[in-house]
């Protein structure tokens, strides 16, 4: 990894090789930044619930299975960092993460937190570790703005945004006790094709291209008029490892990250549709409306853009894959997976 312009935030103890763990390692962004974090000179700890494949690049790997809700395991994964990557949280196929239905929520969104700070509180020696914890954007809950840029107060709308601020808010506490340095990046809504076979992208890009792929129509919330900030999985994996390039400067507070560019959802499905036209050779799937959910929640009805301006000015960081060009990696990439699937049988 490269040096802050404040100094090396992850610090290695002794001259060593620094170690970095990342948890969730093997899941959709967490494989996209343990490959970008295997071609920088570090010594890499990578843990998830099942053992994930080791990323090709100059670093040291390590992989790991571990059920991390028992923090036993948890505190062997954190044993020696320097850093550590928190990308682990609770979200099923179904609507009850949102509500709090679901008893696991609570215990791997704000617990597990707990059990972290725990774990590396009273270490000896070397200084407090690095600890680069993933929240959302959506924590800030309804708005007057139609851009954020982090200095709105926070007042989240749902059961899972409202586990995501307790366990950030614990992490900046532990910060201000010098157990450890915590950085919290808040991400809009992420999208990509995955980056190792084995890790899942349930988001909403992805489940409507699979259906256009399928020739089945895509269903949009009311008019379609709201619109979000959609970032690639790269540009947001890219965020993160430059987040512990400058954890130095960013510690102690939570950072937005997102493109700036608002993107109705209507527009988004409609060129996802065209994209999959194209490899189908069929006419585009329409986009139809469809009543919310009764789960929705007033701010899945307000538009909004990320203003990273903050973030930008310590760390330089700036998107580089435009919507349509990511759509475009994102639906092609899906198309190989089913032609691969149609063909095994």
């Amino acid at each position: 990894m490269s040096a802050a312009p404040d100094g090396p935030a992850v610090s290695p103890t002794a001259g060593r090789t620094p170690l970095i763990t990342v948890l969730g390692a093997s899941g959709f962004l967490g494989s996209a930044v343990a490959a970008m974090l295997a071609r920088t000179p570090v010594r890499l700890r990578l843990v998830s619930r099942r053992a994930g494949s080791v990323p090709p690049g100059v670093a040291e790997v390590e992989t790991r299975a571990a059920d991390l809700t028992d923090p036993g395991n948890l505190r062997d994964a954190l044993t020696g960092a320097d850093a550590v990557v928190h990308l682990i949280c609770h979200r099923t196929d179904s609507h009850a993460w949102r509500t709090g239905n679901d008893p696991m929520s609570e215990r791997v969104n704000v617990g597990m937190v707990h059990d972290l700070i725990n774990a590396v509180r009273g270490r000896a020696g070397g200084p407090p570790p690095v600890c680069l914890f993933i929240g959302s954007t959506s924590q800030v809950g309804l708005t007057s703005a139609d851009c954020i840029d982090g200095t709105e107060p926070d007042r989240p709308a749902s059961v899972y945004d409202r586990h995501k601020l307790l366990a950030e808010q614990a992490l900046l506490s532990a910060t201000a006790e010098g157990v450890l340095r915590a950085v919290s990046v808040r991400l809009p809504t992420v999208f990509g094709d995955c980056p190792v076979p084995t890790a899942v992208d349930r988001g909403v890009v992805t489940a409507m291209a699979r259906r256009a792929l399928a020739g089945e129509p895509l269903t949009v919330w009311r008019d379609g008029e709201i619109a979000r900030d959609m970032l690639y999985v790269t540009d947001a994996a890219r965020a993160l490892v430059t987040a512990l390039d400058h954890a130095g400067a960013l510690a102690g507070r939570s950072w937005v990250v997102g493109t700036g560019q608002p993107t109705r959802l209507r527009d988004l499905f409609t060129s996802v549709a065209e994209i999959a036209a194209a490899l189908t050779g069929g006419p585009p799937v329409p986009v139809v409306t469809v009543d919310p959910p009764a789960h929705a929640t007033p701010p899945d009805f307000h538009s909004y853009t990320v203003d990273a301006s903050a973030f930008r000015a310590v760390t330089g960081w700036t998107p580089d894959v435009p919507l349509r060009k990511g759509l475009e990696r994102t639906v092609h990439g899906l198309a190989k997976d089913r032609r691969e699937q149609l063909a095994g049988g």
